[in-house]
């Protein structure tokens, strides 16, 4: 028997996720992964690496706490939110019977992770503005544990309807979970389903400082719930998720100081990404430029295929949509410094459509 053939059958079925440094590319304008553009600086101050750190480190949970206005037994960190999205699904759903469901387009861990732990996947079509088909999932809950929402929704870049979240919320009450996906919830606050948790017990919030803290190289995500939820997760995470350097930087992070210095970062980009908007609807190729409240623009191109190679030859890396249902043409966009925004219109203008 070969090693193929020793693997779990779906394991050798499975397509895996393919991040932005599994694709590649020798550029040098990163705008694939919607991360922020420079670096920001620590001084790490715990240096007892002879020891295991905490599971669930205390400096860590308090200070998310009290930035996301949680109780800190509403608080689970573990090594992004890619991690929290494998922990509900294990803690939730068996192998083999269960179901998730979301609506795509949407970010596509949900399907590779439910797809690793042999979970049924239920693939319901966003409407033509990509809000949620509540018709539609309604007839598809029979077996579901557990429903990702993503909000905004990467990689449309739209806040999705908070009153159909709460319809949602209503039809699943004691049979599903319902995961709002907030990696991008800094860019609109306002949005934010947190404040939601003492009115729902089977709403879970996934968060991230991957994305306006600066910090996607942590690797440092959070998962948000009522103390039922997070208590069944903590049967199944790993020992110590996070290093002890890690754990540092975060509680720093998230400190006062680090959450002012995050809002200017998101202040920053809000600027950066109107600069940009504004210059891509000028030019030929772009077909559509749709509205984000993200740090990202998802752009709809003429010959999309040619321009993001085009651009690829050029060092500037995008990321392409066009397998994305109800994406085709579509390439998305990270909001960069000046100067990245610039590269690109540039590149764009000198398009031949």
């Amino acid at each position: 028997m070969s090693i193929e053939e020793l693997a779990r059958e779906n394991v050798r079925r499975l397509t895996p996720y393919q991040s932005a440094r599994r694709l590649g590319g020798n550029g040098d304008v990163w705008l694939n992964a919607n991360e922020f553009p420079t670096a920001v600086t620590f001084e790490l101050s715990q240096q007892t690496l002879n020891r295991y750190p905490e599971c669930q480190p205390k400096a860590v949970i308090e200070n998310y706490a009290r930035y996301a206005g949680v109780k800190p037994e509403q608080v689970l960190v573990s090594r992004g939110a890619d991690e929290g999205i494998e922990l509900l699904i294990r803690a939730f759903c068996e192998p083999g019977k269960d179901a998730v469901l979301y609506c795509q387009p949407t970010y596509g861990m949900y399907s590779v992770s439910a797809e690793t732990f042999g979970v049924a996947c239920r693939n319901i079509l966003a409407l033509e503005d990509w809000q949620l088909d509540l018709q539609a999932i309604s007839d598809n809950l029979d077996g579901v544990k557990v429903i990702f929402v993503c909000s905004p929704n990467n990689p449309t870049g739209q806040i999705i309807n908070p009153q159909d979240i709460r319809t949602l919320l209503e039809l699943t009450r004691g049979k599903a979970l319902v995961v709002a996906d907030e990696a991008y919830i800094e860019f609109c606050p306002q949005a934010t389903l947190a404040g939601w948790l003492d009115e729902y017990p089977h709403l879970v919030v996934l968060r991230t400082l991957s994305k306006a803290f600066a910090l996607a190289g942590l690797r440092c995500g959070f998962t948000l719930a009522n103390q039922e939820v997070i208590d069944l997760l903590m049967k199944v995470i790993a020992p110590y998720p996070l290093s002890t350097p890690v754990a540092d930087i975060a509680a720093q992070a998230l400190a006062p100081q680090g959450i002012n210095a995050m809002r200017e970062r998101v202040a920053q980009i809000l600027v950066e990404r109107q600069y940009l908007v504004n210059a891509l609807k000028d030019i030929p190729c772009v077909e559509q430029v749709f509205d984000s409240e993200t740090n990202y623009i998802l752009v709809r191109f003429t010959a999309s295929s040619a321009v993001f190679k085009s651009l690829w030859d050029q060092g500037i890396i995008l990321r392409d949509q066009n397998k994305q249902p109800s994406l085709s043409g579509c390439l998305r966009i990270t909001v960069g410094t000046r100067e990245e925004s610039q590269r690109v219109i540039d590149a764009l203008k000198a398009e031949k459509v």
